[in-house]
């Protein structure tokens, strides 16, 4: 059989294995910490798209009002022209 490691090499191991989990974890923390503010970048933008988007919306021509009257216009001076 063999025999168990010392007590003191068991709580070296222990400590750089504490060590290794601590640099992992900073680790995930950091990339987590980036990707929230990359998601919160980008919701940003979103709204930031968004508003200009209903802007544009409210800003445009009410084009199908304008064809409706130009042929009405057109249908008019069509009737005139078959008048004279």
């Amino acid at each position: 059989m063999t025999q168990p490691p010392p007590p003191e090499s068991v709580a070296v191991e222990l400590e750089k294995l504490r060590g290794t989990m601590a640099e992992g974890f900073a680790r995930v923390d950091g990339a987590l910490a980036l990707l929230v503010q990359r998601g919160d970048q980008t919701d940003g933008r979103l709204d930031e798209l968004e508003s200009r988007v209903d802007d544009l919306e409210t800003r445009r021509w009410p084009l199908p009002s304008i064809g409706a009257l130009i042929g009405f216009a057109g249908l008019v001076l069509a009737a005139l022209a078959q008048l004279r």
